[in-house]
């Protein structure tokens, strides 16, 4: 009687509606990296919550529609958010071709594989290139780590009535915090391209088709759109907020 009864529980856990794989079966290297990237969310949360707490407890702050409202060497003022527009769309797109590098090679299509991860790459590229443009601009208009503009630049970037010394007090706050966060986002790109393309020589060296698997290109796409997702909040907290 028993022994049926325990057989008939054994059925039951073998249904569609058990659960089906144990989301703990997850190959070594791929679990780590999730570790990673978990200890890195809260690395990025602090200094994003850090940076919100000061920005909603200013009475004034620095207009993101006024700091950042040029395209570095084409257009000076007038076109808010235009040139970060272009990073964010460069950056998700390098995202689906990580995409589509992870999707060939789980159909062992080296060429693909290549030819994705060239993509990724040049877009990780491309979107550092941006980065290294908008911080010679700010640099330019006289922010950086502890430096802010002079008392007549500063009065471009706030509305009208604020205090110098609260103008003064916030801009030095925007100022850090900006290049720290977005330096420490710029360095995981930069990592990543450095990654990307480690990883691809392998696929060119035949590797992954040799162990035949691509699950390293799974491994560094995971890493890749964690990357993307962070500037997400990045993008949200210093441009539209």
């Amino acid at each position: 009687m028993s022994t049926t009864a325990v057989s008939q529980i054994d059925e039951v856990k073998s249904t569609p509606w058990s659960g089906g794989r144990s989301p703990f079966n997850v190959e070594y290297g791929k679990m780590m990296m999730w570790f990673f990237l978990l200890s890195d969310a809260f690395t990025f949360s602090s200094l994003l919550i850090s940076y919100g707490a000061l920005r909603f407890s200013a009475n004034a702050w620095p207009s993101a529609a006024l700091v950042f409202q040029s395209v570095p060497g084409l257009i000076e003022h007038g076109a808010p958010l235009v040139f970060v527009g272009l990073m964010t769309f460069i950056l998700i797109m390098s995202s689906v071709t990580m995409v589509l590098a992870v999707e060939a090679g789980h159909r062992n299509s080296k060429k693909e594989v290549i030819t994705w991860m060239l993509f990724t790459i040049l877009g990780g590229l491309m979107f550092l290139g941006c980065q290294a443009l908008e911080w010679t601009h700010l640099h330019g208009e006289g922010f950086w780590w502890g430096h802010i503009p002079p008392a007549e630049k500063m009065q471009e970037f706030f509305k009208a009535g604020v205090p110098y010394a609260q103008q003064a007090m916030t801009s030095h706050q925007f100022a850090n915090l900006f290049f720290t966060i977005t330096g420490f986002h710029g360095f995981h790109v930069f990592s990543g391209v450095i990654i990307n393309i480690v990883i691809t020589i392998n696929v060119l060296l035949g590797t992954y088709a040799k162990r035949g698997s691509y699950l390293m290109i799974e491994k560094v796409g995971l890493y890749w759109h964690f990357v993307d997702l962070v500037w997400v909040f990045v993008f949200t907290f210093f441009y539209l907020v």
